[in-house]
C-alpha cells in the first residue's frame, strides 16, 4: 500500500528544508516525497535539485493559491496513501508509521496527529492565543474522532474516495479553510476520522503569524466558516445564515467582556475568549469583502 508524503510551500526555504529532513527521516519511509512550490518563480526547485534524494520529487505549481498547490500534490502521485505536511512543519521520527498504525487498528480512512507549537519570541498572552490557533491537542490514545481537523499532520487513505479532479475547492485559494470543505466531502462519502496520540509533529510558526494582527484575523476567519458554509450551498441556508449571525451576537456579547475581565487575572482564560469574541465577530461578519487573504495572491506582496 503505497504512500506520498505531500508538501506544499510558498516562499519558506528554511521551514521547507526543516520538514523535508524530518519526513526523510521516519522509521517507515514514505514511497515518495511531493514537493510543490506554489511561488511563481519557483524558488525552492535548486534546493530540491541539490538535496539529490531519490524519493523527492519537485512539482511547480505557478498559480498561488492554497487550494492549487495541494490539488496539483495530489495530481502528481498515485499512491494509496497520502500523508500531508505543511513546509512549517517538523514531523517526529515516527510520525508516519504512527498514522498508518492508527489508520488500520482503528479502520479509520482520515487520521490526524497533534500539532505543538513552537513561537520563541511570543509570550504572556499572546503566546496562549497563538497557542490556541497553532497547537492542535487530543487524547493520551489513539480514538475515532466526531468531526475532522485541518490538512497538516494527517493521512488520508484515497482509494476509499470518489474524489474529482481539483477536491480542493480553489475559491478558497486566498482565504484558507479549502482543507474545512476537503474534509466534509469525505465525510459526506462515509469517512471515519481518528486520532493517533503518537503521530506528533512541531508547528513552527514565524513571527510574521505571530503578531495580534495576524492572530486575530485568524480567529476572525475561522469563525466566518459557519455562516459562509450556509450562504456558499448550491441553494443558499439563508435561514442558517441568519442562525448563525445570531448566534456570533449572542457569543460577542458574552465573550469579549469575559476577555477583558479575565485578562486581569489569567492571560490563558482571556485568550480563550479573545479567540472566541474573534470567532463570534467572523459569524457575524461573514461576507467574502470582510474574509482575510492569507494566501495566494494576496501572500505575493
Amino acid at each position: 500500500m503505497s504512500t506520498a508524503i505531500i508538501i506544499p510551500t510558498f516562499r519558506r526555504p528554511d521551514g521547507l528544508m526543516a520538514a523535508l529532513e524530518s519526513a526523510l527521516a521516519q522509521s517507515r519511509p514514505a514511497d515518495e516525497i511531493i514537493v510543490v512550490d506554489n511561488s511563481p518563480e519557483g524558488g525552492a526547485r535548486e534546493a530540491i535539485e541539490a538535496l539529490g534524494a531519490a524519493t523527492v520529487r519537485y512539482v511547480h505549481e505557478a498559480e498561488p493559491g492554497v487550494a492549487n498547490a495541494r490539488n496539483t500534490a495530489l495530481a502528481a502521485t498515485d499512491c494509496r496513501y497520502i500523508a500531508f505536511l505543511d513546509d512549517d512543519e517538523i514531523a517526529q521520527p515516527n510520525w508516519l508509521e504512527a498514522l498508518k498504525v492508527t489508520a488500520e487498528r482503528l479502520d479509520a480512512q482520515v487520521v490526524f496527529g497533534p500539532l505543538q507549537a513552537q513561537a520563541p519570541r511570543a509570550s504572556g498572552l499572546r503566546l496562549h492565543l497563538l497557542n490556541r490557533l497553532y497547537s492542535r491537542e487530543g487524547a493520551a490514545s489513539d480514538e475515532l474522532l466526531g468531526k475532522p481537523f485541518g490538512c497538516g499532520n494527517s493521512l488520508v487513505d484515497r482509494a476509499a474516495f470518489d474524489l474529482p479532479q481539483t477536491p480542493f475547492p480553489r475559491h478558497l485559494n486566498e482565504t484558507g479553510g479549502e482543507d474545512d470543505m476537503f474534509f466534509a466531502m469525505l465525510e459526506q462519502q462515509g469517512a471515519r476520522f481518528a486520532w493517533s496520540a503518537g503521530a506528533g509533529a512541531i508547528e513552527c510558526v514565524d513571527p510574521s503569524r505571530a503578531n495580534w494582527r495576524y492572530l486575530l484575523s485568524r480567529s476572525f476567519s475561522f469563525g466566518q466558516g459557519p455562516s459562509q458554509h450556509c450562504a456558499n450551498k448550491a441553494r443558499p441556508d439563508w435561514a442558517g445564515v441568519a442562525k448563525w449571525m445570531l448566534v456570533g451576537l449572542a457569543q460577542f456579547a458574552i465573550f469579549a467582556p469575559l476577555a477583558v475581565v479575565t485578562s486581569l487575572f489569567s492571560p490563558r482564560l482571556s485568550a480563550g475568549f479573545i479567540d472566541k469574541s474573534a470567532q463570534a465577530a467572523g459569524k457575524i461578519f461573514w461576507q467574502d469583502r470582510f474574509a482575510p487573504r492569507f494566501y495566494g495572491s494576496s501572500a505575493l506582496g
